[in-house]
């Protein structure tokens, strides 16, 4: 970008406001504003429902308060430079490992956010920060990018084209979540208040569980599967290897978008050993540990060291069912009880399977599992979808800011772009 036919600014000379953000400890708990970390602006969209809350004063509260349109960009770790627009009007404040930026009425701020977006600012920020085992970058340094800066409507006709795009992404999502909602909902009406077809059938039994339907066990998770630890390596963006499969690509959602998965090196011999296979369950161990995936698709890809595989050993025990169970709140709860450290939870292999769990009649089992694998496959498709669309966008960015596509005379206005 910035050798088309537009002339370029620096960014801060298009900026209003250019401030570090506020430091406190996030808390799950509503006690006060959402608190927006670097964490919440890696993935491809912030994820508003999972940023935690902290405690401050209305004073702090007015100086940090992000508004709709903000730019926050992180500034230091492996993604600095990694940037979102604040696209709505949330209660939220900024953590202080951000820089928050705000665009003068002179600029379309929609516009400048697809900027700072693109994969060309982050590649300029890398080439430009320092640090050599904690990467940083300070506001100077971030908003030192040169801005192509075509006129106001024409900067105005490109963020409204983008948006079309990020329009479709976020209704893809909100569908992803009403799917993702449906199935955890069908576990628990069947596997949690027991009204799975024909309950009405089946008599009650006593068990370590408590009451459980006849014909079904109780069985240590344990002897149920079996174990392995990931790959110790770095994760990379270049395409070096397969893809390399992290607790943060795993902790946010009950699915893997492929999409944003970096690489990393590995050896051939190595990579059979760590390779994923449709069906694999991944639980977190470190940091947020019981935080569980399911593989769903063929795909050249590893799991990471902070990461534990697990795989079914009966024919009793089908994967999505695993999965759901593993999810449900009885097995999050074990696992956070069970947890020890005080600043960085961990569990080991013993401790994530050292769990009584619930075997369901067969029958039930592989009803349960068709019905899931419908809904995943929907959801998978919508993800597909969503990859598509972002590799659209991605492509279109810089044609369209360097005038390479020209807009100027297109009648392209949207009265609420995103």
């Amino acid at each position: 970008m910035g050798k088309g036919k537009w002339n370029c600014v620096i960014l801060r000379e298009i900026c209003d406001l250019i401030n570090y953000g506020y430091t406190a400890s996030a808390k799950p708990e509503p006690i006060g504003p959402k608190f927006l970390r670097i964490t919440d602006i890696v993935p491809n969209h912030i994820d508003w429902s999972s940023v935690p809350h902290c405690e401050i004063d209305k004073d702090n509260l007015s100086k940090f308060l992000l508004k709709k349109d903000d730019i926050v960009i992180a500034r230091t770790g492996a993604t600095t430079g990694y940037a979102k627009r604040i696209r709505t009007n949330q209660q939220a404040i900024f953590a202080s490992y951000l820089v928050r930026i705000r665009i003068n009425s002179k600029c379309d701020s929609k516009y400048i956010g697809y900027v700072i977006e693109s994969d060309e600012y982050k590649q300029f920020i890398q080439l430009n920060i320092g640090g050599a085992a904690q990467p940083h970058a300070n506001a100077q340094i971030l908003t030192s990018f040169p801005i192509p800066l075509p006129p106001l409507p024409t900067q105005r006709k490109i963020a409204a084209i983008l948006s079309t795009y990020d329009d479709l992404i976020e209704n893809n999502t909100r569908r992803i979540k009403i799917l993702e909602d449906m199935a955890q909902t069908l576990y628990r009406e069947w596997f949690v208040h027991y009204r799975f077809p024909g309950n009405e059938n089946v008599s009650m039994v006593q068990s370590e569980l408590g009451p459980i339907p006849q014909g079904w066990e109780v069985k240590q998770l344990a002897d149920l599967v079996v174990t392995q630890y990931g790959y110790t390596e770095s994760a990379t963006e270049d395409e070096v290897g397969p893809k390399f499969v992290r607790g943060k690509d795993i902790n946010k959602t009950s699915y893997i978008d492929w999409d944003s998965v970096p690489f990393c090196p590995i050896e051939s011999k190595k990579q059979v050993k760590y390779q994923l296979d449709v069906g694999d369950i991944l639980v977190i161990r470190m940091a947020d540990p019981g935080k569980v995936s399911i593989i769903e698709k063929d795909i050249n890809a590893v799991f990471a060291s902070y990461l534990i595989r697990l795989k079914s050993i009966t024919d009793r025990l089908l994967p999505y069912y695993l999965f759901y169970a593993l999810l449900d709140n009885r097995y999050q709860n074990y696992v956070a009880e069970a947890s020890t450290g005080t600043t960085r939870k961990s569990a080991s292999a013993g401790v994530l399977t050292d769990f009584k769990f619930l075997i369901p009649a067969e029958k039930v089992s592989k009803h349960f599992n068709s019905l899931i694998t419908s809904l995943r496959k929907s959801l998978n498709n919508l993800l597909e979808k969503n990859a598509i669309l972002r590799q659209t966008k991605d492509h279109l960015l810089p044609k369209l800011i360097s005038g390479e596509i020209d807009v100027s005379d297109l009648d392209i206005y949207r009265d609420n772009p995103v």
